[in-house]
Parts: structure tokens; C-alpha cells; sequence
């Protein structure tokens, strides 16, 4: 039976049909969906892992006790579970392990634009790279296989238009693994120095057995074309623009195996053409891998080492003729994020900008309170930096005596993430610091996931629980309060309050989600036109509802939640109900 799937849904339908019994990952666009799908087969134990690597260690536990594990994560993620990664190379694996990592070319919910290629080769472990939804869920199969002949993790690599594209999908039944007994190998599983030295050859071995496997596997395969005088090796979304682009006109060696490369296969393909072109997103990892075996061949030379390529580009860059493939012409128009109406980050920004305050960001929706008209941020680096840096900066300031105006702000989900261990470090070093943990009640950027401290699991269900406020507390924080983001003045008297106190502390902005299902809003806000001035004053705070008509104030009922910041906003008191305005 053929579906037609998201390459996600695919993914996870994959870890289904192959006996997958623990999934355990941290959402990040573009692979969050891979173990949201999961979770819907109840043969699988799903969960959100504070980090990824805590996710792959999870992982790596269940394998080691006999089941068939995964976890996933985006490509800044796998630099989280990097410590693990190289070492589970070395000690391989019981059951079978697979790792997801989707890389976001173009950055279109991404700090960078990292090319997740190099970690297969520096850790030293196989790479798989499906090319459509159909593919992603044979190759996650395959990678369970893969991973259990080779004794080894395997790494299937997403992207963004492979993860959130469409295609058909032909489905089958689930086949249990059997479960593998677990067996005392202190050589093999304690990554001692002496035992690791003994594992390095092994490793070695796998990869030139994994390379001979590349030469003969079929997602390996050569499509023939029409006119030989260019050959191109690419695989992934690049694939899919070359076929679009130039149809069967050239010949293709498409890769679905991208670590090991096929080595006798590429010098094959690549004798039987005139030019070698090269086509992939990012780094010239294949190209560069051509180039060592002696082959002469372009890639960079002709397409972009950043951003994302198309159709359109190919077709440039190898001069087809009109008429030759697919020319896409429709330009889709832009549009820029911002945070939402009701967005209970707004107030704390607003306050923290009003207060000329330099504020260390991080990842996550308030990554936004950048952006004009707020412009309250000034540096976002990565999960858990914010708090990190903010105590950095202060010692700094600390040794010349000059005042300290900086605060560090920081998500639920992120502060359990990685912040944690930057407020020990306050904790410790004694800088004196100001963290805002901005508490939605959800991990919010990733498409409301559920995280440690929001009380419920991937399903919903009731889970643990951890209170904010009694963690900092526990780690030596004696000042920590609680305020509400739509109170303008409670924020703005806590901010100075904790600016002016003589030791580190913790504000916790408090406020859930605008979005959230469960979340009740007020009746939308009106403008009283008569009262309204044209100040502006409510547009310092970019609310999407607020705009200027006709030279007043407007509150647009579709989009407002009646949080009443703007309102506080206005000396005139030209906001309020439907009646009030007329």
C-alpha cells in the first residue's frame, strides 16, 4: 500500500518495520518530527531527552542491552553528542543502533550551516543519505541491518527539504528483532585506555570492510544518460534538482551510502564520461574525496559552497538549453519571523531594551527579541552559552570595576538543556550575574515539544517534573523570583531590583505559551481613535496585531490576545473591550 508521507513520517514508519523499541532524541528543526511520528507506534518507548547527548547515551544503553535503539537530532545537536559519538565507534554495538542528524542548508531554523558529512568520517562510522521519503524509510531499515552486521552505529543524514518534502511511500508490516542477550565484555565496553587501543584496529577493519560494502550496495547506482560528455555524482536533495534540472540527458551516479564512498564505482563512472561535475549542498566533501583518488573533476568551482542549490542553479551552471529539464520561474515571497501576538516574551524585552541593558541570548522563539523594533539581544552563540558568557563578560568587567548592566536570557527547555552547568558555574566562580529563565511552559521554537520541566511526556502523558525554582535555589542561589511577563512594571522593578543586589540571582519570567491549546486569552483589545494621539508608543513593542491606519493606532481582532501589554503602553488610554473604544 502506497501513502503519500512526509520524509519524516517515512523515517519513523522506518524505525517501525524495523523493530525499533527505544527512541530517545531532543527536538530540533528539521528532525523533530522523525520521533513525534515515533511516538504513535506504542511498540516503541519514545521520549524527549534533555539534550542529545544524553539522547544518544540513552540510546546506546538500550542497544547495549539487546534492543534495536535510535536517537535523533539536528546538526548543531550531533556537536552536543559528539563526546559519546567518536567513543560508541570504538566499542560498537549490541543491538542495533541508529543515529539521525539533519542538517539545515540555508539555515532556515539554524546558528550555521555545518556540513554533517565530516562526522561520519572523523568518527568513523557508516552514512547513509536518503534522497526522498520512500528512501528514508528503507535506509533506516537498512541502517539497522547495516549496523548489527558491522557491529557499529550507523548515521542516517536528513536535510531540511528531504525531512519536510512529500513523496509516495510503499509501507510494510513491523518485524521484531529478536532481542540480543547482553553479554559481559569489559574489553570490548570499557573505553580504558588499554582497551581502546585494542579497539582502534578493529575500527579500521570495519571501515575497509564498510568501503567494500559501498562498492557493491545498490543505493550506490549508476542511471544512464544520453549524452556522456558530463557525468555527475551527487545524492541527497541535489539528486532530486539534477533529475529535475536535466532530466536522463546526462548520466548520474547517485549516492545513497555517503560514508564510506564507493571507491571503485566513482573511478568507474567517472572514465566513462568527458567532465566530472559534482553536485552537493555545502562542503565539496565529495568532491574533495574525488579529487584524492586522482579524478579530475568540478564542483565548487561552479555552484555555491553555502546556502542551498536548485533547479534553476543547476541549469545555469551547466548551460542546458530551454526545454532541456524543469525551470522553476515562481517567486515565493519572503517572509521575515517575528514573535507572535500574545508572545509572553514580549514584555520582558521591551523592559529589558527600556532599560538600556546589554542581554545575552540563546537558542530558541526569543531568539527573535533581536529583531527591530525590540532589538533587545546582542549575541546568541549556542544552547546554554547565554548563561555561560554572561558570567564570562562580568568577570571581565569585574577586574576594571566597571558597572555590570548585562543579563543573560534563557528558554525552559534550553536552560534544562545545557544552562544548568553555566549557572554552576556562577554558582561557584561567584560572578555577579543575572540569568532570566523565560518560561513558557513548553519548548516552544520546535513546535511545542514537552521538556523535564513542563510535568508531561512525548505522549502527553503525566511525567517528573522539575521546579525551576528550587533547582536554583539548590545550586546556592539565595535570590530568585517569579514574575509575569505581561506585568510591564512587576518586570521592570525586578530587573532593577537584581541589577542593584550584590549577588548573582534568578528571574523567572513565567508565562505559557500563546499558542498552547489550553491557554485562555482575553477578548481582543480595541482602540478608542478619539483617545489615541498617534505616539506610537504601543509599536516599540512589534506586536503583529498593532499597526497604523489611517493615522491611528489599530488593534487587529484576528491575531490579538488581549495580554494587555500595549495597553500599559499607552498614556492616553486609547486600548480597551469592543465597548470602551466606541
Amino acid at each position: 500500500m502506497k501513502q503519500l508521507m512526509q520524509g519524516n513520517t517515512a523515517a519513523a514508519r522506518g524505525l517501525y518495520e524495523a523493530g525499533c523499541c527505544v527512541a530517545s532524541s531532543y527536538p530540533g528543526t528539521p528532525s523533530t518530527e522523525i520521533t513525534e511520528e515515533a511516538a504513535k507506534f506504542n511498540e516503541i518507548y519514545c521520549e524527549w531527552a534533555p539534550n542529545e547527548k544524553v539522547a544518544m547515551e540513552t540510546a546506546f544503553g538500550a542497544s547495549l542491552a539487546g534492543k534495536r535503539s535510535f536517537c535523533g537530532m539536528k546538526h548543531v545537536g550531533l556537536n552536543v553528542a559528539a563526546d559519546p559519538l567518536f567513543t560508541v565507534s570504538y566499542t560498537g554495538i549490541n543491538a542495533g543502533m541508529v543515529i539521525c542528524v539533519a542538517d539545515d542548508p540555508a539555515m532556515h531554523s539554524s546558528q550555521n550551516e555545518q556540513d554533517s558529512r565530516h562526522y561520519a568520517r572523523a568518527a568513523k562510522l557508516p552514512m547513509l543519505e536518503p534522497a526522498d521519503s520512500q528512501e528514508a524509510l528503507e535506509f533506516f531499515k537498512m541502517a539497522y541491518s547495516l549496523s548489527e552486521d558491522f557491529d557499529s552505529p550507523v548515521i542516517v543524514k536528513m536535510c531540511t527539504r528531504i525531512a519536510h518534502s512529500q513523496s509516495l511511500v510503499e509501507v510494510g508490516e513491523r518485524v521484531n528483532a529478536p532481542s540480543r542477550p547482553y553479554v559481559k565484555n569489559i574489553a570490548k565496553y570499557v573505553m580504558m585506555p588499554g582497551n581502546a587501543i585494542k579497539r582502534h584496529p578493529i575500527v579500521e577493519q570495519r571501515i575497509r570492510q564498510l568501503q567494500e560494502f559501498a562498492d557493491s550496495t545498490e543505493i550506490n547506482r549508476i542511471e544512464q544518460g544520453k549524452d556522456n560528455s558530463i557525468g555527475i555524482i551527487t545524492s541527497s536533495t541535489s539528486y532530486q534538482y539534477v533529475k529535475e534540472a536535466c532530466g536522463d540527458l546526462y548520466p548520474v551516479l547517485k549516492l545513497g551510502m555517503i560514508w564510506p564512498l564507493p571507491d571503485e564505482k566513482i573511478k568507474a563512472f567517472a572514465q566513462g564520461v568527458k567532465r566530472l561535475v559534482i553536485v552537493e549542498e555545502l562542503d565539496p566533501f565529495i568532491e574533495n574525496y574525488c579529487r584524492s583518488l586522482g579524478i579530475e573533476c568540478e564542483g565548487k568551482s561552479l555552484f555555491p559552497v553555502e546556502g542551498e542549490l536548485s533547479q534553476n542553479i543547476i541549469a545555469e551552471k551547466l548551460n542546458l538549453t530551454p526545454g532541456t529539464g524543469i525551470k522553476f520561474d515562481e517567486k515565493i515571497p519572503a517572509r521575515p519571523p517575528m514573535m507572535c501576538a500574545g508572545c509572553p516574551h514580549r514584555g520582558i524585552f521591551y523592559t529589558l531594551n527600556k532599560a538600556k541593558c546589554t542581554v545575552l541570548g540563546d537558542i530558541g522563539c526569543y531568539t527573535l527579541g533581536a529583531v527591530a523594533p525590540l532589538s533587545a539581544m546582542e549575541m546568541t552563540l549556542c544552547m546554554g552559552a547565554s548563561v555561560s558568557a554572561l558570567h564570562g563578560f562580568n568577570k571581565a568587567l569585574e577586574q576594571s570595576g566597571e558597572p555590570l548592566k548585562t543579563v543573560a536570557v534563557i528558554g525552559d527547555s534550553t536552560f534544562m538543556h545545557s544552562g544548568m552547568t553555566g549557572l554552576a558555574n556562577i554558582a561557584y566562580n561567584q560572578s555577579k550575574s543575572l540569568v532570566i529563565i523565560l518560561d513558557n511552559s513548553i519548548t516552544g521554537m520546535t513546535g511545542h515539544q514537552q521538556n523535564p520541566t513542563t510535568g508531561y511526556n512525548i505522549k502527553g502523558d503525566p511525567a517528573g517534573k522539575i521546579n525551576l525554582e528550587n533547582l536554583c535555589r539548590s545550586m546556592g542561589f539565595n535570590r530568585v523570583r517569579v514574575v509575569d511577563p505581561y506585568n510591564l512594571k512587576e518586570c521592570e522593578d525586578a530587573l532593577n531590583e537584581e541589577l542593584a543586589a550584590e549577588e548573582a540571582s534568578v528571574i523567572i519570567s513565567r508565562r505559557p505559551c500563546a499558542l498552547l491549546k489550553y491557554v485562555k486569552h482575553n477578548a481582543p483589545l480595541h482602540v478608542n481613535v478619539n483617545k489615541c494621539v498617534a505616539c506610537k508608543s504601543c509599536m516599540k513593542i512589534g506586536c503583529p496585531a498593532l499597526s497604523m491606519r489611517n493615522g491611528k493606532a489599530s488593534v487587529d481582532p484576528t491575531l490579538c490576545v488581549g495580554c494587555g501589554v500595549c495597553e500599559q503602553l499607552c498614556k492616553f488610554g486609547a486600548f480597551g473591550s469592543e465597548s470602551e473604544a466606541k
